[in-house]
């Protein structure tokens, strides 16, 4: 993981709209609560760059889910790099959503959606579920939960990417629900950021999401499987 490529794409190619991006997240966060990392290098660091680290991840031109989208990372960042990218960016607070859509809208992003539901409903959509080339998700959940939200919306043959800290021991007791869920570990990608460890989880979809998954009611995070 070359993150010093990144980092020229962050503080260079795109700096300008990186910048415009943390201009947004700064005046929206006094409203929405967004993010209690606020400093502009910060910010840089721990969400921009840490976000585009992960963008070999995404095929070409992939129709990417992200759930519980927060502040959008790393969706975001990522759509500003990489444009062949659509995004529906699945998030259950509206005040979330309402920043969201201004960022779509002030960059006039092409190929993104922002939906205000929770995960587990729209996992049981007909339109979204195993509709996607890709889903990722950052600082949701442990990863055994992480997987029942996120792998019914990957259709066969996609890919799962959960941006981690140190997470060995996350991977190992999200074994079962990878296996479950229809799911294979593919790699571990691990980089630093600054000192600061990190991953990329990369799960291929081998296998369909048996339908009675996501179960819903806090089962995912209460009981994961």
């Amino acid at each position: 993981m070359d993150v010093n490529f990144y980092r020229s794409k962050v503080y260079g190619e795109f700096e300008g709209q990186f910048e415009k991006l943390w201009q947004m997240l700064t005046e929206y966060n006094q409203k929405y609560n967004l993010t209690a990392i606020t400093a502009k290098e910060d910010v840089f660091l721990k969400h921009f760059l840490d976000s585009v680290v992960g963008e070999s991840c995404f095929p070409v031109g992939a129709n990417v889910c992200e759930i519980g989208s927060g502040g959008g990372f790393p969706s975001l960042p990522l759509k500003i790099i990489r444009d062949d990218l659509s995004f529906t960016l699945i998030e259950s607070t509206g005040k979330k959503c309402s920043y969201l859509q201004a960022v779509v809208d002030n960059f006039n992003f092409k190929g993104m959606k922002v939906l205000n539901i929770r995960a587990e409903e729209g996992a049981r959509d007909k339109l979204l579920r195993e509709s996607f080339d890709a889903a990722v998700a950052r600082a949701v959940a442990r990863l055994n939960t992480l997987c029942e939200y996120c792998l019914p919306f990957v259709k066969v043959g996609g890919v799962f990417v959960a941006y981690k800290g140190d997470c060995a021991e996350e991977v190992k007791e999200a074994s079962n629900a990878i296996k479950v869920l229809g799911g294979r570990l593919e790699r571990v990608e691990n980089f630093e950021i600054n000192g600061e460890k990190r991953a990329l989880v990369v799960i291929g979809k081998v296998a369909a999401t048996p339908e009675k998954y996501p179960r819903g009611r806090g089962l995912e995070r209460k009981k994961p499987l």
